[in-house]
């Protein structure tokens, strides 16, 4: 049976057909914003900028890639960052900011795969208020940069980075459940900056891979390396075929293996019957530290931004800093 998002990316008749209940999820939608701009809903500015990293459709659009390489970009510019995160799937005590010690399952994948490939202060949990706060008051940064939380409205933002995956793009335009949409595209104001995954407007980037690294060892390889036989693709992402197509763009043979965004993976769920490498995203391999599988590699990649777009960032993150 197909899943529901298969039929997200065009207007065909279950999607006509789940359009009234859209046309009701986009009123409630509405209603929530307009309570918060209009302080029915009251919410609060941080001590430090935020920006917001998201997007309005379901499923992985970059963001985490992204936010590794804006952390990156503001250091070096000598801004102070800090990050905030959902936390999904964990159960710590929230807030909870991260350690080196932190597992993935007490307080999300990507967050753990973002202290590790930062070495920033990270605070998560489900209310990004006191994620906000908490971080603020324990670090001394300059700027946050919240992962996701683009409908959380009760943090006011000072710039939001909508991320948007230029193959899908915004589907079939509707909302939930006829749609992949979380708001309506209408709702993308002067503070909310597109930047595309893919294609070449202004404000995109493109993703390439670094390395293969081996789980257990830390061993590294070139993507290359992979090329002479089949190997198994595991992904437990928003989008598990942007990986697929990637490897495969690589020159490589895979066999496709796709979980649900945030899988967590038993040792069933990799192990084959067969001598073929196992390669993972580098978001997945954080929730498979334990494993004794000597057949697991995971995948390392960079993103490259645009010139126009890295500019205005650094005329933009200048005002709010300033101000």
């Amino acid at each position: 049976m197909k899943s529901l998002d298969h039929y997200w990316y065009n207007k065909n008749l279950l999607a006509w057909l789940l359009w009234p209940l859209s046309l009701l999820f986009c009123l409630l939608v509405w209603c929530r914003r307009w309570a918060y701009k209009s302080a029915v809903f009251k919410s609060y500015k941080a001590a430090k900028p935020v920006i917001i990293i998201g997007n309005i459709s379901v499923g992985g659009t970059g963001k985490t890639p992204l936010i590794i390489a804006l952390s990156g970009l503001l250091n070096s510019w000598g801004y102070k960052v800090g990050i905030i995160s959902r936390g999904y799937g964990g159960h710590a005590d929230w807030p909870y900011q991260l350690t080196a010690s932190s597992q993935a399952a007490a307080c999300g994948d990507e967050p753990v795969q973002l202290f590790q490939r930062t070495g920033l202060p990270i605070v998560v949990g489900p209310d990004r208020l006191a994620d906000a706060q908490l971080l603020c008051q324990q670090n001394n940064i300059d700027i946050i940069l919240a992962d996701d939380g683009l409908q959380h409205y009760r943090l006011q933002r000072d710039l939001e980075l909508v991320v948007i995956d230029n193959e899908r793009g915004f589907g079939n335009g509707f909302c939930l459940p006829a749609g992949p949409l979380r708001e309506p595209v209408s709702r993308l104001g002067k503070d909310s900056w597109r930047i595309y995954n893919g294609g070449d407007q202004a404000y995109s980037f493109q993703i390439r891979p670094l390395s293969v690294k081996h789980l257990k060892s830390g061993d590294s390889q070139s993507l290359d390396d992979f090329k002479a036989d089949t190997v198994h693709a595991v992904a437990g992402i928003g989008n598990p075929q942007r990986f697929f197509t990637m490897l495969r763009s690589m020159g490589l043979t895979i066999i496709e293996h796709a979980f649900a965004d945030h899988h967590q993976f038993s040792d069933d769920d990799l192990s084959f019957d067969d001598a073929f490498a196992v390669l993972m995203t580098e978001k997945d391999s954080v929730k498979c530290q334990a494993t004794d599988n000597d057949k697991l590699w995971f995948v390392t990649i960079d993103i490259v931004l645009t010139e126009q777009f890295v500019n205005d960032l650094k005329t933009q993150v200048g005002k709010l800093t300033n101000g």
